[in-house]
Parts: C-alpha cells; structure tokens; sequence
C-alpha cells in the first residue's frame, strides 16, 4: 500500500468510514479485501460504491483506464470477500452482473456518482459492475 492509501484509509477510518481530504473527500469508498486469481494471496483495494437493496455495487473503471482491474478478475476466481464500508467490516459474496441487470446498476451508479458517466468513453471498453452481497451475520 502507498502513502496516498495509507493516509486515505487513515483518514476515512478516523471520521467512521468517511474521508474528509483529499481528491476523494465526500465521496463513498469501501476496503475490498479478496484473494489473488492466481496467487490466492490478499489483496486490498480502495473503491467508490453506490448502494442497491442492501447491497453494495462497484464499478471496475480503473478511472477509465483501458484495462480492466485486477480485482475484478480476483473476484470471477474468489468471489468470497471481505468489505470494510460504513464504520463496519463483514464478509459478503461478488457477483459480477450482466446484461440488463448491469445496465441498470451502472446507470443507476452513474445517477449518484455522476463523474462515472466519462468513464467508458475513456477506457473504450464495458466496465464490469460488481454486486457485493454481505453474509448475514
């Protein structure tokens, strides 16, 4: 992890799950922690969410790079995970959505978080959206 995440997990844990400076300030950000594709070793990653029935969906964006993360491809081999969101941590499961059901999650995604919307048109590809599921506790 780099400093500009370490300050930023810092940050956001300090305020209850909210981050208060920064580039990122205001917005709503989660602690992904999966299981490499291949290594199965963890891996952690910082990602914006929206929030659909209780569920918490993300976008594979890579801020519209035109490479598809590695953490989405984490999540097709090990889609058990653990969230760090909202001031708690629980586990949950990855689905990652197609079709009509992807359409709707990524434009209800782009409806609250509206500077998505430029995403596509950079990155010249379909961004994989993920439904995180949590377990019940």
């Amino acid at each position: 992890m780099n400093d500009f995440e370490s300050a930023l997990i810092s940050d956001w844990r300090a305020h209850g799950g909210r981050v208060t400076s920064g580039p990122l300030a205001g917005h709503p950000l989660l602690l992904l922690t999966s299981s490499g594709a291949k290594s199965g070793e963890e891996r952690r990653a910082i990602l914006t969410f929206s929030r659909d029935q209780g569920d918490y969906i993300v976008a594979g964006t890579a801020g519209g790079s035109p490479t598809t993360p590695a953490w989405v491809y984490n999540l097709r081999e090990h889609p058990e995970v653990e969230i760090e969101a909202e001031d708690r941590t629980f586990e949950a499961t990855a689905r990652i959505v197609e079709g009509e059901e992807r359409d709707q999650l990524w434009n209800q995604h782009v409806a609250r978080l509206p500077h998505f919307a430029e995403y596509p048109a950079k990155a010249r590809r379909v961004i994989p959206i993920i439904r995180l599921t949590p377990k019940a506790a």
